[in-house]
């Protein structure tokens, strides 16, 4: 298996002199991309329903437990990335941790499982997940992951969308309840002007 994933990211990885551009789009969705997901959250909830509130928060506890899993999985079975072994190009500054699973890759997939799961916001869901095919193939091609690192993301994904789904009952209301209240002293004058909802 670790045979296939080595050839696989060698086909993947950028070569030695990379075209500027496709570097810099692979550079742009490697590092920034990631950023839609708060930005996605944040006016979600200034903007949203209680409902949508809620639907928010449960995306963000998956996303939350997704990155808790691979830490745990980082620690029990340590992998090193592409540039430790010497394998392939690198062509983006990173730490040299564990590189299973992918972090940006959970993530993203983790609150786009999470959408899914709900009607209204499938769209967003849907466009989440596919924004993390080009992120999957910008960290491998940039030589900071495996191809392998990225199914293992979209297993704890899968399964982070999961727990906090089924386990939704015992952690949101307080969450939902206390998030609220703090919305309110933050934002009381923007609401009180109708810029943000209550």
């Amino acid at each position: 298996m670790e045979d296939f994933n080595h050839a696989l990211f060698l086909w993947l990885n950028a070569p030695e002199h990379p075209h500027a551009l496709l570097l810099a789009v692979a550079t742009f969705f490697a590092e920034y991309a990631i950023w839609v997901v708060p930005a996605l959250i944040g006016i979600g909830w200034l903007r949203g329903s209680e409902h949508t509130r809620k639907v928010l928060l449960e995306a963000t506890a998956s996303g939350l437990a997704g990155l808790l899993i691979n830490q745990i999985i980082g620690l029990i079975w340590p992998h090193p990335r592409p540039f430790m072994i010497g394998l392939g190009h690198t062509f983006m500054p990173h730490a040299a941790d564990s590189s299973f699973p992918s972090d940006h890759l959970t993530l993203l997939w983790a609150v786009a499982f999470s959408f899914l799961m709900h009607r209204r916001p499938r769209l967003a869901g849907m466009t989440l997940a596919v924004l993390g095919l080009p992120v999957a193939w910008a960290r491998i091609y940039l030589g900071v992951h495996f191809p392998l690192d990225m199914l293992g993301a979209a297993l704890v994904a899968a399964l982070s969308a999961w727990l906090a789904f089924r386990e939704v009952r015992f952690y949101l209301p307080p969450t939902y309840s206390l998030a609220t209240r703090i919305h309110r002293i933050i934002f009381d004058k923007f609401i009180a002007l109708g810029w943000v909802c209550k």
